[in-house]
Parts: C-alpha cells; sequence; structure tokens
C-alpha cells in the first residue's frame, strides 16, 4: 500500500462540495450495484422512505433537519421527493413495527443510488444536533441559550451546528462563520487564557472593558485563580456599574455543590449593589444541569452536549420496486419492514399521528406531514428564512410540551 505523505489535491481530509454533488463519497457498494445493474440493464422504477425506529434520547420525538441539504444534493437528479417540513418534529413509536418516513424518493433506482450515503449523512448529523439543541431548549425554560461548542466538532460542520441550534431556539452563537451565515452577530465573553495574559484579574477586566464600545455589555470569566464568589466581587468592585455578567466555567471536578455555589455568588453580588448583574454558567453542562441551574442563572453557555449530540439513526429503505416483467409497481421490503408506500398525517388537537398507505382517505382532523419537494429533479419548495424555521420549532415545542405523539397505524 502507497502511503502518502502530504494530500496533493487539498489542504484538508475534506470532501468538496462538488464531490458531495456528484455523489463520490457514497459507499462503495452503491457503485457495485450500479455497475451491476448497467450491464444487466435493469434500470427499475423504485419507492424508498427515509426513517428512523430508534432515537438516543428518553423521549421519542426528533426535530428534522437537513432537508435543504438534501434538497440541494437532489436538484437535477431526475427523481420526486416529498418531505417533512425542515424543524418538523418526527416521531416514532416503541411498542410496534410502524415508523414514520420524514422522506421519500421516487426514481429509477440506478439514477440516484449512489446518493443514499450523504443524503442520510446530511439527515443523521443536522437531526442530531437539532434534537439535542431542541431538548436543551425544554430544559433551560425560558433562560438565555448560547451555543459555545462548535471547538468540539469538525470545523467543516461548524455552520451546521450554529444552524441548527439557533433555529432550535439557541439565543446566539459563538463560531463567527455559522453566524456569518446566520446574518446575526456571534456571541461570547472571553477565554481563561484572555486572563491569563495579564498579572491579574482585574487590569485584564479593565482592558476587556475599555475594549469594547460604551454601550455594550461586558460579562467577565470570574473563576479563573480564585473562587467564583472572590472573582465575582472582584469584578463588581473593578468595573462597577460597568458590569453586566459573570461567567462561571468551574470544571467539574472543582465545583462541589454547583448550585450552592451560584446561589452564594448570587447574594454576595446582591448585597453589594450587583443585583442586575447576571450570572451565566457554561462548561460541559447537559439536560440535567440545566434543570437543576435555572432557577439560580440568567443563562448557560452550552457546548458538547450538542456539538457531539449523537446523529439520529436515519435508514432509507425501498418499499416500492417495477415488477421485471409486470412493469408495475410492487409493493416489496426486506425483512422487518414494511412495505409500499406510505403517508403520514397529524392530528395537532389530539397529538396523534396517523401512518396509513399512500393515496389513503385523509383522517379526520388531520393534515399530511409529507409535502413535495423535488419534482423530476427540480426544488418546488420555497426556502423558509431562518426565523420562519425558528417560529416552527419553538411552536411545535409549545405544542408538545407535557404530551407523547401517539403513532397510529391505519391500513
Amino acid at each position: 500500500m502507497k502511503v502518502m505523505n502530504d494530500l496533493q489535491d487539498r489542504l484538508f481530509w475534506l470532501a468538496s462540495e462538488r464531490e458531495i454533488k456528484e455523489g463520490g463519497v457514497t459507499d462503495s457498494y452503491f457503485l457495485n450495484t450500479e455497475a451491476a445493474l448497467n450491464k444487466s440493464g435493469r434500470n427499475p422504477m423504485v419507492t424508498m422512505e427515509v426513517y428512523t425506529r430508534h432515537l438516543p434520547h428518553g423521549d421519542s420525538w426528533g426535530i428534522l433537519s437537513g432537508v435543504y441539504e438534501v434538497a440541494k444534493l437532489l436538484e437535477g437528479v431526475p427523481v420526486d421527493v416529498d418531505a417533512m417540513d425542515e424543524g418538523e418534529i418526527f416521531a416514532i413509536s416503541k411498542d410496534s413495527l410502524a415508523y414514520e418516513p420524514v422522506m421519500k424518493i421516487k426514481g429509477r433506482y440506478r439514477d440516484f443510488a449512489r446518493f443514499e450515503t450523504p443524503l442520510l449523512g446530511f439527515l443523521a448529523s443536522a437531526s442530531g444536533f437539532a434534537t439535542k439543541a431542541a431538548r436543551m431548549r425544554v430544559a433551560s425554560g425560558n433562560k438565555i441559550l448560547l451555543s459555545f461548542g462548535t471547538r468540539r466538532a469538525h470545523p467543516a460542520l461548524a455552520p451546521l451546528i450554529e444552524r441548527c441550534a439557533f433555529v432550535a431556539g439557541f439565543d446566539g452563537v459563538s463560531n463567527i462563520c455559522g453566524a456569518k451565515l446566520l446574518g446575526i452577530k456571534g456571541s461570547g465573553t472571553m477565554p481563561h487564557s484572555f486572563i491569563l495574559c495579564f498579572d491579574d484579574q482585574q487590569t485584564a477586566w479593565r482592558a476587556f472593558s475599555d475594549a469594547l464600545p460604551p454601550d455594550a455589555e461586558v460579562i467577565v470569566l470570574a473563576d479563573t485563580l480564585y473562587d467564583e464568589k472572590t472573582e465575582s466581587i472582584m469584578a463588581l468592585n473593578t468595573l462597577g456599574k460597568r458590569l453586566s455578567g459573570v461567567r462561571l466555567d468551574t470544571p467539574a471536578s472543582r465545583r462541589g455543590e454547583w448550585k450552592k455555589i451560584i446561589e452564594e455568588v448570587r447574594w454576595e453580588l446582591n448585597i453589594r449593589g450587583g443585583r442586575n448583574v447576571r450570572i451565566f454558567v457554561s462548561g460541559g453542562l447537559d439536560e440535567k444541569d440545566v434543570v437543576e441551574l435555572r432557577d439560580v442563572v440568567s443563562g448557560f453557555g452550552v457546548g458538547t452536549s450538542v456539538s457531539n449530540a449523537p446523529a439520529i439513526d436515519f435508514n432509507m429503505k425501498m418499499v416500492e420496486v417495477e415488477g421485471e416483467k409486470s412493469g408495475e409497481m410492487v409493493p416489496r421490503a426486506k425483512r422487518g419492514d414494511l412495505s409500499g408506500e406510505k403517508d403520514v398525517y397529524r392530528d395537532l388537537s389530539s397529538c396523534v399521528d396517523y401512518l396509513v398507505p399512500a393515496g389513503s382517505r385523509t383522517p379526520e382532523g388531520a393534515s399530511s406531514l409529507l409535502k413535495p419537494l423535488i419534482r423530476n429533479g427540480v426544488v418546488v419548495r420555497e426556502f423558509e428564512t431562518i426565523e420562519s424555521l425558528r417560529r416552527r420549532v419553538m411552536s411545535r415545542l409549545g405544542w408538545l410540551a407535557g404530551r407523547q405523539i401517539e403513532v397510529r397505524v391505519v391500513s
């Protein structure tokens, strides 16, 4: 085997947009499939459905994301695609074989087989980020949520992670490329290394404050060298009314009873006239931490739990195939799957989703979740603004609060 000392056609181990668009990131067995189908002269019309039966969290719902990328991937490919809306909630059934397809693709199999790998990758990663971010939004209530996690992920994914977090209800993102594409200003305070560049914390805080516009909020790290209470008092004494907030980023090994420490900081700030100084916390936070602390802080900086969120285990399965002799579409699926094209309808009032054979009568009071995305390679759905997607997710989370979606099969 020839060992490469350096890459010849790129700087990083990254696929280019062109390679993705042309199916160059597929799995090799799809190329074998193409070659065998081509040699046999077989290229049947098929219907395939994208779904998952398993979610990495305790609840039975997820947030669909990555639809935009799939539309761009399959644009120009001679297929028809129906999909749930970006930002829509999808559900799984823990008690039956039933599953909700979040997307359906129809076309001649050889024309799009190689795109299965990137298509599933787009949906799996983006939906994983968005689902975890939405769960953090629910856990935090109405407290400020900032996305701080892109340093824990491949930098090529940074804009996607920030998009998913913001659409799922985060109030700001720290990554400047992600913020740029979202059309918002990046959020952030300072790293501990900034404090360590000076002889003491007070000098660092003053330098930071002096570098900001007069009307900008000054939020400082208050746990670099001393304990949280001591540094928070020091910050208030140093900056006075210029201090907008303190961020506590204490590592887990030194936190002790974290909530009581924060309550102590709050008390000490209040009795010194710092009642308006907000307290933010960050550093390895997950849902249980956010639930525990949301009553004593103003906001959270959430990182790894979103940027390293587990992917949604989507599959893409064939459910109908054009008969080799009859030329008609025949229900067909591998064992363990339900054959035949399906539709999904939702009754918002009863919190019931209906899984039905395609073309069945619409259940009373329900509306279709699968809508046209592509027709013969042409994207027929208008892409929504980030704010529109964000409103959808917030609306769905409000609708779902305290309830579970029942997936009901009507055959």
